[in-house]
């Protein structure tokens, strides 16, 4: 697959410790490194594109009680705050997050190397959802694409060698991922795999709602089932970011949610890429436990 780049976006990303990110968000870098969390905290984690916006729809209907209404409060990616949003004048994520209440859900995509030292020392909870990386790349490669704040991604070939090197905003997928799975037992961490989501989602919604300390009754899980399923969120303008400025998010070019499915990257990676991806997927996952669904 070789789709030309639609536009000529000249955005680039700085780093931090080796990581490349968005330049706001370098720029608030000292904001987020002080920022202070609290006992009863609970943060969603994620690489990008590992089903960010499904588990965050998930956690907020769990935390309303299954309550719809309460839950069209705001559009989704207003519930809740990254904590390393940044783009002035508007209140960082930082802000928005010191501004809420007790107790705060929060969101982050940070590698464990870039958390805040506060998130080692309050017993936070964290859920930590991964996706398999090449279903991964693919998605996040179509979201490079429809993305007028990311660098222009360039030819599927491109963007292949890019996403191996660990080159895009957040890095290297390898290193995430492995940074939260080798830090699971040591804190209060619950790790999902988005793949267990799209094979049994009600028994791991169940596992989401007894981490969070809720009891809701089945026929409340059913519902939220029902209402977090990949069609519902894809017609829901509050969770499928059309509201979004098309200077933002071009979703004529690919639309944010595009197919929420495991094994969309047969459609994409050559043979001679898949046997290469595979050669270093075993170089680098060597020494994990960690092991991934590929297709369904």
């Amino acid at each position: 697959m070789a789709l030309a780049p639609e536009l000529n976006k000249q955005t680039k990303l700085k780093e931090v410790a080796g990581i490349p990110l968005q330049a706001p968000t370098v720029d608030n870098c000292r904001q987020i490194q002080m920022f202070n969390t609290k006992p009863d905290d609970f943060f969603i984690c994620t690489y990008p594109k590992s089903g960010t916006k499904w588990i965050q729809e998930i956690v907020d209907m769990i935390d309303q009680n299954g309550d719809i209404k309460k839950c069209q409060r705001a559009i989704n990616q207003h519930r809740p705050p990254y904590i390393e949003w940044a783009r002035p004048p508007q209140p960082s994520g930082v802000d928005k997050a010191n501004a809420m209440p007790a107790p705060r859900i929060l969101r982050t995509h940070l590698p464990t190397q870039l958390l805040p030292p506060s998130f080692w020392t309050n017993n936070c909870k964290y859920l930590y959802v991964a996706r398999n990386a090449k279903d991964c790349m693919v998605s996040y490669y179509h979201f490079y694409r429809m993305s007028q704040v990311l660098p222009n991604p360039g030819t599927w070939n491109e963007y292949f060698e890019t996403f191996i090197n660990g080159k895009v905003s957040w890095g290297s997928w390898f290193d995430h991922v492995k940074g939260w799975w080798e830090i699971r037992d040591r804190y209060q961490i619950l790790f999902l795999f988005y793949e267990d989501m799209k094979r049994d989602p009600k028994r791991e919604i169940q596992k989401v709602m007894q981490f969070m300390g809720k009891n809701l009754d089945e026929e409340t899980v059913d519902k939220i089932v029902l209402e977090t399923s990949f069609e519902k969120m894809k017609d829901n303008p509050l969770t499928n970011f059309s509201t979004i400025p098309k200077t933002i998010m071009d979703q004529s070019i690919s639309p944010f949610m595009r197919k929420g499915i495991v094994g969309d990257w047969k459609n994409h990676f050559t043979v001679a890429q898949n046997e290469r991806f595979d050669d270093i997927y075993k170089q680098k996952m060597d020494r994990t436990s960690l092991n991934f669904c590929m297709e369904l």
